[in-house]
């Protein structure tokens, strides 16, 4: 190094992650996600944890299902919105149930039309922002939440013999949910409570399901699902042929259609029988019966008759003499 040989290098500074402090009061922002760990070992089906953790004082709630869906994120929303109301955030991950992801904009001006998924489009109308992490860091409450689960809720699972999915989420509703916000919750910095109550336009049944616009046809049917739906007559309103209906195919599994503020209702349209392939129809055609012929032209022949120049020194007058 002295001889100029060796040159020492700078150390590039560690980035650490800074922890983000807690928000002040319960209900501001809720953090949400899904543990894949298989929580029975092997006894039963493999089940999947989704959860939600208050970012202020850690108060969760959740429920085991066997496919981490959109339906089955909505049936979970559905519970902690009916037990505590709406928050006015929810924090998630950029999984494509939370977001579109499409290409960015060529030009830095681009006009981009906004896209919503299911759940998106839910919290929405019930008036719950949204807030997208970009690292797992960034959900270190319920990440903590599902580290201790691992080890506290398996080995209670284990010792009660818990080997399916109603048995899990009794397990979790009655024993490992009460655990965690009896032992590991903290009191928020400001006890006035965020959550919003339920008003009577937030009909859960009705946002809380897979939500899809079709167009009215001329006969006032529409389709949905590879299938034909008729519109009652007496459902019928000025403006609907040609017009858009809201389509919900709900978390029970009915179906409700709804035109403006109205809800119509409507049959399923059975299609009409084809004819069995390669049936061939006879079709008998009738001869038309012709009267009886005539014999006026069975004597005109053009080849025996005399010749033109004949015909016509024939027709001409005689000369007079004088």
């Amino acid at each position: 190094m002295e001889a100029g040989l060796w040159q020492a290098k700078r150390r590039r500074a560690e980035e650490v992650h800074v922890g983000r402090p807690r928000r002040s009061c319960r209900g501001e922002l809720v953090q949400w996600d899904t543990s894949e760990h298989d929580g029975l070992e092997g006894r039963g089906p493999r089940l999947q944890l989704v959860a939600m953790v208050d970012d202020a004082s850690s108060v969760a709630y959740g429920r085991f299902v066997r496919q981490d869906t959109t339906e089955e994120n909505l049936r979970v929303l559905w519970g902690y919105l009916e037990r505590w109301g709406r928050p006015l955030e929810f924090y998630t991950d950029q999984d494509s149930m939370f977001t579109v992801n499409r290409p960015a904009p060529i030009a830095a001006d681009e006009a981009v039309p906004e896209e919503l998924t299911q759940i998106g489009r839910a919290l929405r109308e019930l008036g719950i922002g949204w807030i997208a992490a970009h690292s797992p860091q960034a959900k270190g409450r319920i990440e903590r939440f599902f580290g201790t689960a691992q080890d506290r809720l398996v080995k209670g699972m284990r010792r009660a013999g818990v080997c399916s999915l109603e048995q899990a989420n009794a397990h979790l509703e009655e024993n490992y949910l009460p655990l965690w916000n009896r032992r590991f919750t903290v009191a928020a910095a400001n006890p006035t409570d965020a959550h919003r109550g339920l008003r009577a336009e937030h009909d859960l049944a009705a946002i809380l399901s897979q939500v899809e616009e079709r167009v009215v046809t001329n006969d006032y049917t529409l389709r949905y699902q590879g299938k034909i739906y008729q519109i009652g007559r007496e459902e019928i309103r000025a403006g609907m042929r040609g017009g858009r209906v809201r389509v919900e195919s709900r978390l029970d599994g009915t179906l409700a259609v709804r035109f403006r503020d109205r809800y119509l209702g409507v049959q399923e349209r059975k299609p009409q029988p084809k004819s069995a392939p390669g049936l061939k129809v006879r079709v008998e055609v009738r001869k038309r019966k012709c009267a009886s012929r005539s014999g006026w032209m069975d004597s005109f022949n053009l080849r025996k008759s005399p010749p033109l120049w004949a015909i016509v020194k024939a027709e001409s007058p005689t000369p007079a003499t004088g």
